[in-house]
């Protein structure tokens, strides 16, 4: 597997490459292409084109989540990529909001995307084989709503915001020599749950990655240190975040996990 970060908050330094708050990874395995996610914009796609990476020859689209930050720049893909099928949730629609206090500002996906773009788009029900070897798995997690609460994310259904249970986040999931190697872009369902939802879906394989943001950006020492725990604990050998972990919650993590941790950045290139 070759992966590339085509959008991150994190860019090199005195680079052509920029950042935006979003995330975009280009996956190559086995032969085919995937395009995780196009950010909040078409950054993804010029940073893509600086990199020397050819958005029309990507054979799978991917949308991790319904918020705008991962599906912004979709309409920008499906300009350039005239083939590849673009999988989203069943349960993705243009409802998501963030709320604090009495304030609500609308944070999802492109209102008319999916039903414009409704022949390029298959829509995923329950975990899919997407082809050989690569899956993508739904939340099994209970109560979710007791965590979109206390993030400040909701759903608008029958003109009523109600906590997100985050039924419209999927994880990608290939498996290798190595092991599982987990993408789930902002993990809003906690890595813990989503670890176990994925080893209940593959009881006979260990989980040896995960890429994508943990949703630590505001949360507290306490709850940071307890993720550390529960990531220290995992058979993960390799975790690469950024986005919505926070610098704050990177730097404890690393304190704690050490060289199984390292930091998403525009440009940066990991095979495995």
């Amino acid at each position: 597997m070759k992966i590339t970060v085509l959008t991150d908050n994190s860019a090199p330094e005195k680079s052509s490459l920029k950042g935006e708050w979003g995330l975009s990874f280009h996956i190559e395995a086995e032969g085919r292409s995937y395009l995780l996610d196009t950010g909040a914009s078409s950054l993804f796609a010029k940073n893509a084109e600086k990199l020397g990476i050819d958005l029309s020859r990507v054979d799978y689209g991917i949308l991790s989540h319904s918020h705008y930050d991962h599906s912004d720049g979709m309409d920008k893909f499906f300009t350039l990529n005239k083939t590849a099928p673009f999988y989203i949730s069943s349960n993705c629609e243009d409802n998501c909001y963030g709320k604090r206090f009495i304030f609500s500002k609308y944070i999802g996906i492109k209102k008319g995307l999916t039903e414009r773009y409704r022949d390029r788009i298959v829509r995923v029900k329950g975990n899919m084989k997407l082809c050989d070897g690569v899956h993508l798995i739904c939340h099994t997690s209970e109560n979710l709503q007791a965590i979109g609460k206390k993030t400040g994310l909701y759903k608008k259904i029958n003109r009523k915001l109600i906590p997100d249970d985050f039924d419209h986040e999927q994880s990608l999931v290939f498996e290798t020599e190595k092991g599982l190697v987990i993408f789930n872009s902002c993990s809003h369902a906690g890595p813990e749950n989503i670890l176990c939802e994925i080893k209940s879906a593959f009881p006979e394989s260990n989980i040896y990655a995960y890429f994508g943001g943990l949703h630590l950006y505001r949360s507290d020492e306490a709850e940071i240190r307890r993720m550390a725990e529960v990531l220290g604990g995992s058979t993960l050998q390799l975790i690469v975040t950024g986005h919505c972990t926070g610098d704050k919650a990177y730097r404890l993590l690393k304190e704690a996990l050490g060289d199984r941790l390292s930091q998403l950045s525009v440009g940066r290139v990991i095979e495995i």
